[in-house]
């Protein structure tokens, strides 16, 4: 297969990605028996697996960098994707060339016929995960960071035994927030830990310890206790930050990306990639790595005058995480201009909340580009009861175009709710030529 044939065979197969309503008969038995099929590609290289609710992406990406200091080769698979479905396999840092996730693609079609037919056919999710799992067998690479696509237990990813397990943290996100979901929660994501495995835990509600500690983990260290974060200081560019781990202390490490919950993130990545070695990494390989980090569409800063950002915050949590972000290191005088987007099952009223905005700000509701979306005419509802200035402009683009003709060089442009919103935006950022500008 080309590109263009292997695309179309995956858009063939459920996206529950792009899947409104409650799914159903979760189970590994698919995505296990392809990769029977494919030889166990997932047994050939050493997984630390992550999950959490907020956080997942960035800690990836940092436990990624950290381990490729100390010279391992290293696979990520990330999803969803923001503008091309390769961003979800790297190695290295470098995206799976066009050719070659072509030909991934090709060998599960292959064997996709030679399946179980009473499993059913694989899923979009399920496809790109044996293909990940097969690239990095192939490549023999020293460890893949793997992320959770949702939950945790029936996640394609958990077919492979992670030997080190992340859990960020537990916040509210697909789940019904009904009596004891954190709980509930909990519980999936603790599905990735296998038997014997290192838990690197950076949820510290104690509520929910024994939760984790049912988890069948070998090891258990947890944020605040084990790790963390010690000091976490605004820095040009970024945060200054002093981390904990069980092996050591590292201090004054610039960490180039905002927002003072990417410093409890960064002690968590540095605490894998500890567990993962066995050992402490040297502190000048740890601070020229985290220097380097990039997170696309996470406080993504695309343009100055305005101060323009793309933020992938899909839920109260993380909106909150944008607000404080904004309102520590970013304050202004102007007027901020926020294009939302969200998909079904996200309330509307709660996200505007937590973004802490006023009267005075302008909100335009925009529908994200996903079969899931909810109408920018719900979004618009919603800020209107909560005393909000909200107008709707139904695309991203002519949403962003509009407010960006409109805003001056003092105010704040802040692009929000979904990462199909944020993906959309950032093509059109791309396209007027936004994304010159670094974090």
């Amino acid at each position: 297969m080309e590109l263009t044939a292997a695309l179309e065979y995956l858009q063939a197969h459920v996206n529950l990605e792009a899947t409104a309503g409650r799914i159903e008969g979760l189970s590994l038995d698919r995505i296990r028996s392809m990769l029977a099929a494919l030889g166990e590609p997932q047994r050939d290289v050493p997984v630390i697996h992550v999950t959490g609710t907020n956080g997942k992406g960035s800690t990836v990406r940092m436990a990624a960098a950290l381990l490729q200091s100390v010279g391992l080769s290293v696979g990520t698979y990330t999803s969803p994707h923001l503008e091309r479905l390769n961003e979800r396999l790297s190695w290295d840092g470098r995206l799976v060339d066009d050719d070659v996730l072509a030909g991934l693609v090709s060998d599960i079609a292959r064997v996709e016929p030679i399946l179980d037919p009473d499993l059913g056919p694989p899923s979009y999710f399920e496809i790109l995960t044996a293909s990940a799992f097969k690239w990095f067998a192939d490549l023999a690479v020293d460890v893949a960071v793997v992320e959770v696509g949702l939950l945790g237990r029936f996640d394609a990813t958990n077919a492979a035994d992670g030997q080190v397990a992340v859990i960020t943290n537990v916040a509210l996100d697909h789940t019904d927030g009904g009596p004891g979901w954190r709980s509930a929660v909990a519980e999936e994501k603790a599905g990735i830990v296998k038997p014997g495995a290192l838990l690197v835990l950076g949820e510290t509600d104690p509520e929910l310890g024994p939760v984790f500690a049912a988890s069948g983990a070998g090891e258990v260290w947890q944020r605040d206790a084990d790790f963390g974060c010690t000091d976490n200081r605004l820095a040009l560019g970024g945060r200054l930050i002093d981390v904990r781990t069980p092996g050591t202390s590292y201090d004054q490490l610039f960490l180039s990306l905002h927002g003072a919950h990417q410093g409890d993130n960064a002690a968590t990545a540095l605490a894998a990639a500890e567990g993962f070695l066995g050992r402490p990494l040297e502190h000048d390989l740890v601070a020229e790595a985290l220097a380097g980090v990039t997170v696309p569409g996470r406080f993504e800063v695309v343009g100055r005058t305005p101060l323009v950002v793309l933020d992938g915050a899909h839920n109260p949590h993380g909106a909150a995480s944008l607000a404080a972000t904004l309102a520590e290191g970013f304050a202004s005088t102007g007027r901020r201009h926020v294009v939302i987007g969200l998909l079904e099952g996200r309330d509307p009223i709660e996200m505007l909340r937590a973004l802490d905005l006023g009267p005075d700000d302008d909100i335009v509701a925009c529908t994200a580009p996903s079969p899931r979306a909810q109408p920018a005419t719900a979004l618009v509802v919603a800020a209107q009861a909560l005393g909000l200035n909200a107008r709707r402009i139904e695309t991203v683009e002519a949403a962003l175009a509009d407010v960006l003709d409109d805003a001056q060089g003092d105010e704040v442009v802040a692009v929000v709710g979904s990462l199909y919103v944020v993906g959309a935006a950032r093509t059109w950022c791309r396209s007027v030529g936004l994304l010159a500008v670094r974090n």
